[in-house]
């Protein structure tokens, strides 16, 4: 790579990863390369971008920008997942796709704007999806309907109740005599 590849590497880079609402970073030290290509296309299946970057290049990426936090964690055989519009969808797609005692290891991550450690990350994971946040959301909603509707049945149901009670009570007396 000469000096204007490497510019244009480092500039898309870091446009790339300023863009995501979730960055993570994996060490794949002792991983195959069948390991790896099959985690990038389970990623890439979901929106993922899976990079192997080097070290340097990625710092100088990340310099001056939010995320430079994550430089310290550019450390031996590092690699950028950087997700697409769904931070914790990424997060899960992550958690399920790498296994816990594998080579490929969480080293540390970026979430609204704040830097995480491997723990960090899993607990993104854990965060209720978008789907499931707006059909919580859309439950709430309802919820307020749903009540004042049962306290306007409400009278009417319990004069049902009461005369279905009367007439089984007359069709008892009637049956007894």
């Amino acid at each position: 790579m000469n000096r204007t590849q490497k510019a244009e590497f480092v500039a898309s880079f870091n446009e790339k990863v300023s863009a995501a609402p979730l960055v993570v970073l994996a060490d794949y030290r002792g991983a195959s390369v069948e390991a790896t290509n099959t985690l990038r296309r389970t990623l890439e299946k979901s929106g993922v971008g899976w990079h192997v970057v080097k070290n340097t290049l990625a710092k100088r990426a990340l310099d001056g920008t939010p995320l430079e936090g994550l430089c310290d964690h550019f450390v031996g055989m590092t690699a950028v997942a950087i997700s697409g519009d769904d931070p914790v969808g990424t997060a899960k797609v992550l958690k399920g796709a790498l296994d816990p005692k594998g080579p490929i290891q969480v080293k540390a991550g970026f979430f609204d704007g704040e830097l995480l450690d491997a723990a960090g990350v899993k607990a993104v994971a854990s965060l209720p999806s978008r789907e499931e946040l707006l059909v919580m959301l859309l439950r709430t909603i309802q919820e307020p309907g749903r009540q004042v509707l049962g306290v306007l049945q409400a009278p009417a149901r319990d004069l049902l109740y009461l005369l279905k009670n009367y007439e089984s009570k007359l069709a008892d007396g009637e049956a007894g005599e």
